[in-house]
C-alpha cells in the first residue's frame, strides 16, 4: 500500500509519541469524558433480571381508590359512560 492511500488513525499517531505523552493524553480524555456524565442510572434497557419499576404521583385518597378497584377487581371503563 502506498503513503497516498494508506489511512492513518489516532490510534496510530499516539502509538508513535512517546509513553509519558500517550499517558498525557489518555488522562485528558478520560477526564473530558467523566465531564459528560457517563450513563445515567436507570437510563436504556430495562435489565433482564428486574421489573421495570413504576411510580405513580397521586394524593393518598386517588391511591386508595385505585388499590380499592383492583383488590375487588373493578373495571373503571364499565363503571364510565360510554
Amino acid at each position: 500500500m502506498t503513503r497516498e492511500n494508506s489511512v492513518i488513525t489516532n490510534e496510530d499517531l499516539i502509538k508513535s509519541l512517546s509513553k509519558e505523552r500517550q499517558e498525557s493524553i489518555n488522562n485528558e480524555v478520560k477526564k473530558n469524558i467523566s465531564k459528560w456524565g457517563g450513563a445515567r442510572i436507570g437510563a436504556g434497557r430495562k435489565p433482564s433480571n428486574n421489573v421495570l419499576k413504576f411510580t405513580r404521583r397521586l394524593s393518598e385518597k386517588e391511591n386508595k381508590y385505585i388499590d380499592y378497584l383492583r383488590k375487588n377487581h373493578i373495571n373503571i371503563d364499565d363503571l364510565m359512560e360510554g
